[in-house]
């Protein structure tokens, strides 16, 4: 465990010494701090709702920047090699990447909640979906971070493992229209794989086990994927 945190350490650090993570952190931000100023003063809306669904799209296009380099650099420079033949194993390795990515998502997606207190101040809120619109970030981030790590153990390119990212989350970001055209139960077994279905309720207030369970086991099996790719390696 005292590994394992020192390599998590060790993670975090790196990433949140290069640029990639503020570049990341200031156009997330940047983007949503818009939205939010847009809705409150031309909308008159004091929510939330509509940061949570840009937050989203945001991390389905962001995240691939941040777990492209994670293996794929690593595995083109070298070092990951001798990483390897460090006295950890692949698991260890694979959650400290997780983690250090997860530290940078955490850090992006909280410092949005200045915008939950600014609707504090202004009235009086319905905390009900904002916490569960947080939530649902970071479950949806979770499982995002777990996927692009297994898609950059798979590739010794950067490029390659962004690209492969972004179009599986794009994918499964939109594939609600793809769902409706197949017949039932088969539309029902793709809407089931959609991230929007799934992240919905978080947005809007409500909170379902079925959704959690589906965000919770993608992120394990991308975990366990990542572990297998550096194992076969």
């Amino acid at each position: 465990m005292r590994a394992l945190a020192a390599l998590a350490g060790k993670e975090a650090r790196t990433l949140f010494v290069s640029p990639i993570a503020y570049a990341v952190i200031a156009v997330f931000l940047l983007l949503s701090g818009y939205t939010f100023v847009v809705t409150l003063a031309v909308g008159k809306q004091a929510t939330l709702v509509h940061i949570f669904f840009q937050a989203a799209v945001q991390l389905v296009l962001l995240v691939p920047l941040i777990t492209m380099r994670q293996f794929a650099e690593e595995r083109r420079t070298g070092t990951l090699e001798l990483l390897l033949t460090a006295p950890v194993g692949e698991a260890a390795i694979v959650l400290a990447k997780f983690a250090a990515c997860m530290a940078v998502l955490l850090v992006m997606i909280g410092l949005t909640f200045a915008y939950a207190v600014v609707l504090a101040a202004l009235g009086d809120p319905d905390w009900g979906p904002v916490y569960t619109g947080y939530l649902g970030l970071a479950m949806l981030g979770a499982a995002l971070v777990a996927v692009g790590l297994a898609v950059s153990a798979l590739t010794g390119n950067q490029i390659v493992a962004a690209v492969v990212s972004l179009g599986l989350f794009g994918l499964l970001w939109g594939i609600d229209p793809l769902a409706a055209l197949l017949p039932h139960p088969a539309d029902d077994w793709l809407i089931g794989l959609s991230l929007l279905a799934r992240f919905t309720p978080f947005a809007v207030g409500a909170f379902y086990t079925s959704d959690f369970g589906f965000f919770l086991t993608v992120t394990l099996l991308g975990l366990f994927l990542a572990m297998r790719a550096l194992a076969r390696r």
